[in-house]
């Protein structure tokens, strides 16, 4: 017979396990019904909660005193529309029968009321013809080679030689794909209900070629990424038909990485079946400078290299105090409410550098004297909590991720160029993960390597503040007729929004 000892810790231990399997439940049904932001109630409103009162006043959070900047309510309405937009003027006016008044004078018009409404006109497909005259001679006719004698002007240089598409239609296709998720396959019905036939195998032919010439433009964007202060890395999953000696159903990756100069950022997607840290241990060479990341133990190496700071993400450490706060049991979830408080405290410090346009040294100073204390603070209460807390609990992992990854997580504190968290990383493959919803796999290595490519020069053209079709236009027109010094003139980073006005078109015949 068990002796009350031991029947305690049976009971204890399935205490725990019971514990255990109701922070689960409740995890699972947050994952399926709870908004999914980790805004917490407390930063939209001031009001208290009624009910969640704290169990230990020693985990509530001390109250600070918070200064509220006054401002002006912004009038609701509809906002006007864009001034570079065409405007067709319609006038509604009255017969001319009742601008006669009652009296028998003539009335006069005092005022107008303006309304704007917004039409589109659907893609509209036109063909371009291009003639080129012949020129020969009569008079030598015979007397020499015809070939010799017979003028004509050069075959206009186009990135697909003797293809179907311009310029124009390339840039078009590969937006619709690359950047707002439409498959071939969906575009090629649009195209029949305009009764025009593109196959979907001929625009995937194109976005090959397209990106076999854009290559020399990857190596550009290569040696530009490692000349900036700070890279951020980030990797997801991607499936790929037809990889030697793997099934189709293998899982593989798309990495990307951010860097670059910090005012001409750099996006670089590159495919491959690994996701060993070997993948991004090539790719940064022999960088020196900060690299940014997850806790992905791929990047381990990066602890190791002597010119490298290694900086961790705040925002995946404040996710899995969020999913104790909010599944987990009564008991833990207020002390992870107040791990989310020195975290809040953290971010607020970084959106105050970033509304007052603070620069890296600023940023820095401004860390060293408010985040490191609240980072001491934090630590100490971690290391109690985990003498406390049970592993195997939500709060037991997020308080052992956190102390595990402490390092990493307080290095942004050591240079102003660091960002608090990986966000723009994760901001940047996040159109990536968006399409793979829609287009599902690529159907080789090779098309995967081209998609990759493709995401590159659309990402880069984006977070410099160039609209990705007229950039993909412009640099499909003027990459034939460009020589290979001047190539570095058609990165997203050497050109303004102005540049890439459209050119104007030929008139119809």
């Amino acid at each position: 017979m068990e002796s009350k000892a031991e029947l305690g810790k049976i009971i204890k231990s399935k205490d725990q396990k019971i514990e255990l399997l109701e922070d689960e439940i409740r995890l699972l049904r947050k994952a399926l019904f709870a908004p999914k932001s980790e805004k917490r109630k407390e930063e939209d409103s001031p009001q208290l909660p009624l009910f969640d009162m704290p169990e230990n006043p020693q985990d509530e959070e001390p109250e600070e005193e918070v200064l509220i900047k006054t401002h002006s309510r912004k009038k609701k309405g509809r906002k006007p529309l864009p001034p570079h937009l065409d405007r067709f003027v319609i006038v509604h006016d009255i017969p001319e029968e009742e601008k006669i008044c009652a009296c028998g004078c003539e009335l006069s018009q005092i005022s107008e009321e303006v309304s704007e409404k917004l039409d589109i006109i659907p893609a509209q497909i036109r063909v371009i013809r291009h003639i080129r005259p012949k020129y020969a001679c009569k008079d030598c006719e015979g007397a020499l080679d015809d070939s010799k004698s017979v003028k004509i002007a050069p075959v206009p240089a186009q990135i697909i030689p003797k293809g179907l598409a311009t310029a124009g239609l390339l840039a078009h296709v590969l937006i619709a794909k690359f950047c707002d998720g439409l498959p071939f396959y969906r575009q090629e019905k649009q195209f029949l209900r305009m009764k025009i036939e593109i196959p979907r195998q001929t625009m995937c032919n194109w976005a090959m070629l397209a990106a076999e010439k854009c290559q020399p433009l990857l190596e550009l964007l290569h040696s530009k990424i490692h000349g900036g202060p700070l890279i951020n890395g980030d990797e997801t999953t991607v499936q790929v038909l037809n990889e030697p000696g793997r099934k189709d159903t293998t899982k593989s990756y798309m990495w990307v990485f951010r860097g670059g100069a910090p005012k001409k950022p750099v996006v670089i997607f590159q495919y491959n079946q690994s996701r060993q840290g070997a993948v991004a241990k090539d790719f940064l060479g022999d960088y020196k400078g900060i690299v940014q990341t997850d806790g992905y133990k791929g990047y381990d190496f990066l602890d190791l290299k002597e010119d490298v700071l290694h900086v961790g993400c705040w925002a995946h450490a404040r996710r899995k105090f969020v999913d104790s706060e909010s599944a987990g049991s009564k008991k833990n979830n207020r002390r992870a409410a107040k791990a989310l408080g020195f975290i809040r405290k953290l971010y607020r410090l970084e959106r105050q550098a970033k509304d007052d346009g603070f620069e890296p040294d600023d940023i820095y100073a401004l860390r060293q004297q408010y985040a490191v204390p609240i980072l001491d603070e934090m630590k100490e209460w971690l290391i109690i909590r985990h003498s406390k807390a049970l592993p195997s609990s939500l709060l037991g992992k997020a308080v052992s991720y956190c102390l595990n990854q402490w390092q990493r997580l307080a290095n942004y504190t050591r240079d102003g160029h660091a960002g608090i968290d990986n966000n723009v990383a994760e901001n940047a493959i996040r159109p990536f993960v968006i399409g793979r919803k829609n287009w599902l796999f690529s159907g080789s290595p090779s098309g995967a390597r081209a998609s990759a490519l493709i995401y590159s020069l659309i990402e880069t053209a984006k977070v410099n503040g160039l609209e990705p079709y007229h950039y993909l236009r412009f640099l499909f027109e003027h990459l034939p007729t460009t020589s290979e010094d001047q190539l570095n003139t058609l990165l997203p980073m050497s050109l303004k929004p102005a540049d890439l006005a459209l050119p104007d078109l030929p008139s119809g015949v």
